[in-house]
């Protein structure tokens, strides 16, 4: 068994600690305190903590505690966005290799891991490989796989206890939603709708694994709200069968209210193709882009839909938040989610109605992609322009804006906004506390057959947000340099205080009522995952992830589990680590080129980035990674490899003499560029693409 390696002195856990493991479920009605027992720290997603001990005043003497090397999810292709899950003094853990640990929260000292032994070949992982942490109860800790399968161990020692296959890996069914446990039930979404799947919420009795229910998110015939799907009887075959495509996959943990009975998750944006395809789905789409509300017997309660007819991948990934507030000298129970749209959704969890304002308003309209006439605005403040800056040589549209033949530059991009990245609520202040990005985007229909690359100068930045649940109104704002929506997120505490980590591997605390920076730590790797915080004899850790994001922030990469403390470690020994290489911030090359013929595709990059060659010579493009790649002209070059399996290799001979610029179709932030010198060769085409073996299905990127 690889060993865990401990940057402070760790000491094992005691048997009374494990003993603890199996003491009772969890009863999530109230914020956290001194556990933190669901990703969102209650039912309410709320990730709030009543804990006070780390203060405004002294929050500047937070030291680091004790810091753990997993020894897994190292590499390009991994991410860790786990959140670490604390019971009895044990805490919890995923990798983006589907991997648990239980680790001593005391001191990081490991109690046991468990391997998944995933296929390392799945190749219809949307976007990197990730994991989002476990579900506990009933004895047990729950995990959802890569492979489709979901999967209970047992608390104490980490065993096998049941499976359930959810879905098939090959049929584009992956997880890496964290799961909710709720009284003998557990609850999992289903990734899987950027690969033609359909999107499902499912119930699984905790004790045996035995499937209880599923809700289809995207409805089919009979169902409740399968009008807005085209007709099974359509002529058309791709319409006829789109809903059983229809994507509206959960990518978060469920929020429960068990006054209401009910349980609350939001959707991802409709399938096959959230770009393009809106010709071959006319109609809304139900369920995806949405809220959906469902009776703790999976049977419908109501919906919210936040995109009609979504054509731009402006789904919300990000948890839904419950609060209670009060509107009009009446307190209301609300529900809050924050979206790739740049806006915060606001609106009574009875019944879905708007709390403030919600207006349909007149958007471009294109018959060829079917738009819908109307977009639901929020009444309130935009995180995030919602227009992109000018940028030399782009046709650029603000939000909504039809995508079609001509390539455009667009903000919000379809990894704009908030994506994962939870937001917090404080009871304390009633305010959300948000994490977004500013990250415009080339758009192009894909099924045209054309391809445009990442716009070369544009700029990635991101805002960290409190809003004000009474008027949707950002209170303050940082402007950040990174793009953060897909990121840490935010934890509030009663103490006024608000953590978020970067990028760039910067942990930080803020003041939760004016935003002051008041404390950060240098972690040496992406901050990227949400932190939690927890008590274990009568000290306040706060605890976070630091192994960065594989794809649209490109942070680094690596495997820490950092807690911090006001006494740190023992003797202070533990102090900040080096500065990693900071994420991207301008589109563009950062690699010197390199005289070369051949270009290796990983996941997710070029390999080199950039080559030069002599004109009328070759270079040979080959798939190393695990995932389906290519490289298809950016600019006017109009070539393209074709998709390529692992292991699949194509030519393309470049026989005039200028620079080409190229990126990968699935995989759009994947960027290259061949620079060809020499003399032109006489009666040649300018670009020829030679290739062998069948190309695998296109895909593309959430």
């Amino acid at each position: 068994m690889k060993s865990l390696w401990f940057c402070a002195v760790l000491l094992f856990a005691s048997s009374g600690v494990l003993a603890a493991a199996n003491r009772g479920d969890p009863e999530l009605r109230q914020p956290a305190s001194g556990e933190w027992l669901h990703v969102g720290g209650d039912w309410s997603n709320s990730r709030y903590s009543t804990l006070v001990q780390v203060t405004r005043d002294n929050v500047k003497n937070l030291k680091g505690a004790w810091v753990t090397h997993l020894g897994s999810g190292l590499g390009a292709k991994y991410s860790l966005e786990t959140t670490p899950i604390v019971k009895n003094g044990v805490m919890y853990v995923t990798t983006g290799n589907d991997d648990v640990f239980a680790l001593d929260a005391r001191t990081g000292a490991l109690i046991w891991q468990h391997k998944s032994g995933i296929d390392q070949n799945i190749s219809t992982v949307c976007c990197g490989w990730d994991n989002r942490g476990v579900g506990v109860g009933d004895g047990k800790v729950f995990l959802g796989q890569l492979d489709g399968r979901f999967v209970a161990l047992d608390a104490k020692t980490g065993k096998p206890v049941w499976h359930t296959q959810i879905g098939k890996w090959q049929d584009g069914y992956t997880i890496t939603t964290a799961p909710t446990y709720y009284r003998g039930v557990v609850y999992t979404g289903i990734s899987g709708g950027d690969r033609s799947a359909r999107g499902k919420l499912t119930a699984l009795d905790a004790k045996t694994g035995k499937e209880l229910w599923h809700f289809w998110t995207a409805a089919g015939p009979g169902d409740r709200g399968g009008d807005t799907w085209p007709s099974p009887k359509d002529p058309d075959p791709d319409k006829a069968h789109a809903y059983e495509h229809g994507g509206a996959n959960v990518w978060q943990a469920p929020a429960i209210d068990p006054g209401l009975g009910l349980i609350y998750f939001s959707t991802g944006q409709p399938g096959p193709d959230a770009v393009g395809l809106g010709s071959k789905r006319p109609g809304d789409n139900l369920y995806s882009s949405s809220i959906v509300a469902l009776h703790l017997d999976g049977t419908y309660a109501w919906h919210f839909q936040m995109v009609h007819h979504d054509l731009w991948d402006f789904d919300c990934p990000s948890p839904v938040v419950l609060f209670d507030q009060v509107y009009g000298g009446v307190v209301r129970k609300g529900i809050a989610e924050a979206c790739k749209t740049g806006w915060v959704y606001l609106l009574d969890r009875t019944n879905g109605k708007p709390l403030i304002g919600i207006d349909d308003k007149p958007v471009e309209q294109d018959r060829r992609v079917a738009t819908s006439p109307t977009q639901p605005i929020p009444r309130g403040d935009a995180l995030i322009p919602q227009c992109p800056q000018p940028l030399a040589g782009w046709t650029t549209k603000c939000i909504f804006g039809v995508i079609y033949d001509m390539p455009i530059l667009m903000s919000p991009g379809g990894n704009g906004g908030t994506n994962w990245a939870p937001m917090a609520y404080s009871p304390q202040t009633g305010f959300f506390y948000v994490a977004a990005a500013d990250r415009p985007q080339s758009r192009i229909l894909r099924q045209l057959g054309k391809s445009v690359g990442p716009p070369v100068g544009a700029k990635y930045s991101g805002t960290f947000s409190a809003v004000d649940s009474r008027t949707n109104k950002v209170v303050w704002q940082k402007k950040l340099p990174y793009s953060i929506g897909q990121g840490s997120g935010a934890l509030a505490t009663a103490s006024g205080l608000v953590f978020h980590g970067q990028p760039d591997g910067n942990f930080q605390a803020y003041d939760a009522r004016s935003g002051d920076l008041l404390w950060q730590w240098q972690t040496g790797a992406g901050a990227d995952a949400p932190a939690v915080t927890y008590e274990v004899d009568g000290e306040q850790y706060i605890a976070i992830a630091a192994g960065g994001v594989a794809i649209q922030t490109t942070s680094a990469n690596s495997d820490m589990i950092w807690a911090f403390s006001l006494n740190g470690s023992p003797g202070g020994r533990l102090q900040p680590f080096d500065p990693p290489r900071p994420p991207q911030t301008v589109v563009g090359f950062d690699s010197a080129v390199e005289v070369s013929d051949s270009i290796k595709l990983v996941d997710y990059a070029f390999a080199p980035q950039r080559v030069t060659v002599a004109a009328g010579h070759a270079v040979t493009f080959t798939n190393t990674g695990t995932e389906t790649h290519n490289a298809s002209s950016s600019d006017s070059g109009g070539w393209d490899t074709g998709m390529l399996a692992t292991g699949q290799s194509a030519s393309v001979t470049f026989n005039r003499p200028g620079t080409y610029n190229f990126n990968c179709s699935p995989h759009p932030s994947m960027i290259g560029q061949i620079v060809v010198t020499g003399e032109a060769v006489p009666s040649a085409q300018p670009v020829v693409v030679h290739r062998s073996g069948p190309a695998p299905a296109a895909t593309h990127n959430h």
